[in-house]
């Protein structure tokens, strides 16, 4: 029997198998972890420069790109209610599209995840450092960056950065409950926090900061660049993503095909409430033109305009933890993703051994927490940060994709969720993906073919031999 590289899964059989990771997530667990990996510093950094594209008009901008990822998320949801299986949407691409898309996306994700909590890793030192100097406690300035991150300063590794991934790698291998304790705790901590901003200030709006709403209209040029609500709707998109992170936990969750579906739409409604009611607080209270002078704190122009200075370092503790929880849930999914590709025979053995103490994927989740603790200390990151959300789209198109194929080649099968107004759904999702892809430079496109065909020579050389799908066909057609 010819061995075909898209072999596909099949669902049934997929549920049928035992998992040997333990079950104790519900509803407001997986919600929680979807808030932990938006909110974070998209509510804290990104509000000032989507301010200076929009204007007050980025509450629009926020809420556009809320309903888009909405759409995707809705698929998501079908697809984790269809076939409740770890592996988000590498396993979603091996039922609908076959072994070697799976892989290609999985490779993607594994990048995805990588960078974003390296990335994040490096942002959250800076908030670190800040807070500790604040308080009078101060760091060598040589481990507080990486080699020649900032010119004219002497640096040579990301000490916090290094270790608030290590730290957090500790709680994912340990187990998933004390890893959903982590995450629910801080997620609280800080939901207060934007809280206790938005009751103190919501007394400072000016209504006339609101005047014009919409200053560059929907799409313009302004200064050489595009300004509006569309463009700012891609800056606001890039502060969703991480949701996908949650469907990765369907085998550590209790009733997934209803829970996951609850769990991903909550989060997303919650986080785009807090979004859009934070906009329009700082747009009301500061004239978005101030914006300019607190591009990578906009928050700090709302505190200085109220005179509120003492929220400043309880703000910057939300910041912190929104931050810890970005990089909690993104490495959280990275080893769930390698977990089931080594599952399915495509990586080693070693990813997919699973600890009979903590009944986590133990070695894995060390093996890349590693990596990424040592990427946020040693690489200057900002000019591979575009790398996650091209892998970020990638998933999003062939999940939606995936869910249109899937109503058309196999309607017979049991679904716990069904995303509305298919085929319009994912269609949109689509649409809107694919104009966000086409939108980043090509430096980022040239990165993500180097690092695709670094992942097809891994396929070919080692994953499409091994494969345990590929070796029960081989048995099959003797």
């Amino acid at each position: 029997m010819a061995v075909t590289v898209f072999r596909k899964k099949n669902v049934s059989e997929l549920i049928a198998h035992a998992t040997p990771l333990k079950r104790t997530l519900r509803t407001w667990d997986l919600a929680f972890l979807g808030i932990g990996a938006i909110i974070g510093t998209g509510i804290f950094v990104l509000t000032g420069k989507g301010a200076l594209t929009a204007g007050p008009g980025l509450a629009l901008s926020f809420l556009l790109a809320a309903i888009c990822c909405g759409f995707a998320g809705l698929c998501y949801a079908e697809f984790a209610s269809m076939a409740p299986v770890a592996g988000s949407a590498y396993t979603y691409s091996y039922i609908a599209f076959g072994e070697i898309v799976a892989f290609i996306i999985g490779w993607d994700l594994i990048l995805e995840y990588a960078l974003g909590a390296a990335t994040v890793s490096v942002g959250w030192s800076g908030y670190f450092v800040s807070l500790l100097n604040d308080l009078g406690i101060h760091i060598p300035t040589a481990l507080t960056a990486a080699a020649g991150t900032t010119p004219g300063v002497t640096t040579y590794f990301n000490l916090p950065a290094f270790v608030i991934v290590l730290l957090i790698t500790w709680i994912i291998s340990i187990g998933v409950t004390q890893t959903k304790r982590v995450n629910d705790t801080m997620v609280l901590i800080k939901l207060a926090v934007i809280i206790l901003f938005i009751i103190c200030t919501v007394w400072f709006i000016k209504p006339q900061n609101w005047h014009p709403f919409s200053p560059f209209g929907w799409y313009s040029y302004h200064n050489g660049t595009a300004a509006g609500i569309i463009p700012a709707a891609s800056i606001a998109f890039f502060s969703f993503i991480g949701f996908d992170a949650v469907s990765s936990s369907a085998e550590e969750t209790i009733n997934p095909s209803k829970t996951l579906p609850r769990g991903i739409m909550l989060s997303l409604l919650i986080s785009t409430v807090l979004y859009i009611t934070m906009t329009l607080i700082m747009t009301g209270v500061v004239k978005y033109t101030i914006f300019a002078k607190f591009l990578n704190a906009p928050v700090l122009a709302v505190l200085h305009q109220t005179g509120q200075i003492w929220l400043s370092m309880i703000v910057s503790v939300g910041a912190i933890l929104g931050m810890t929880t970005v990089i909690l849930v993104q490495l959280y999914g990275q080893s769930r993703i390698s977990y089931s590709m080594s599952r399915d025979g495509l990586f080693p053995e070693f990813f997919g051994h699973v600890s009979p103490k903590y009944a986590t994927p133990f070695k894995g989740t060390w093996f890349f927490g590693i990596i990424t603790a040592l990427a946020g200390g040693l690489v200057n990151l900002n000019i591979l940060s575009e790398l996650v959300n091209i892998g970020t789209l990638t998933a999003f198109i062939l999940v939606s994709a995936g869910v249109l194929w899937m109503r058309h080649a196999h309607p017979e099968l049991h679904r716990g969720f069904k995303a509305p107004g298919v085929p319009v759904t994912p269609i949109i999702a689509i649409i809107f993906c694919v104009t966000l892809v086409a939108g980043l430079n090509w430096e980022t496109w040239v990165r993500f073919v180097v690092w695709l065909a670094i992942g097809m020579s891994i396929y070919f050389s080692y994953s499409k031999r091994h494969s345990k799908l590929a070796k029960a066909e081989t048995k099959q057609g003797r």
